[in-house]
């Protein structure tokens, strides 16, 4: 059985800094794609970072340049280390888990808040 864990929101003020982890479990080895998306209220379901197995990355152009993804495949793991933050990343972010042989999973999600 397929479930991700995510962990590591929270509150911060502008500027700073958080990491985000997501944990999956069950057939951690036929993972193709990982990667972080996040919902704002009132807002679509947007695309933050991705990271394919051989460690091909994508990011939101909002993103660039402040946020890095990384993943430890034997460990079925994904992190977003977000710098700079800004309020308009206030979100929740879910972890998402594409796997070659079950398809799409997704993590329960997280909050992060950005204000002072």
């Amino acid at each position: 059985q397929v479930q991700l864990v995510e962990s590591g929101g929270g509150l911060v003020q502008p500027g700073g800094s958080l990491r985000l982890s997501c944990a999956a479990s069950g057939s951690i080895f036929s993972i193709n794609v990982m990667g972080w998306y996040r919902q704002a209220p009132g807002k679509q379901r947007e695309l933050v970072a991705t990271i394919t197995g051989s460690g091909i990355t994508n990011y939101a152009d909002s993103v660039k340049g402040r946020f890095t993804i990384s993943r430890v495949n034997a460990k079925g793991t994904v992190s977003l280390q977000m710098n700079s933050l800004k309020p308009e990343d206030t979100a929740v972010y879910r972890c998402n888990a594409v796997f070659f042989n079950l398809g799409a999973y997704w993590g329960q999600g997280t909050q992060v808040t950005v204000s002072s």
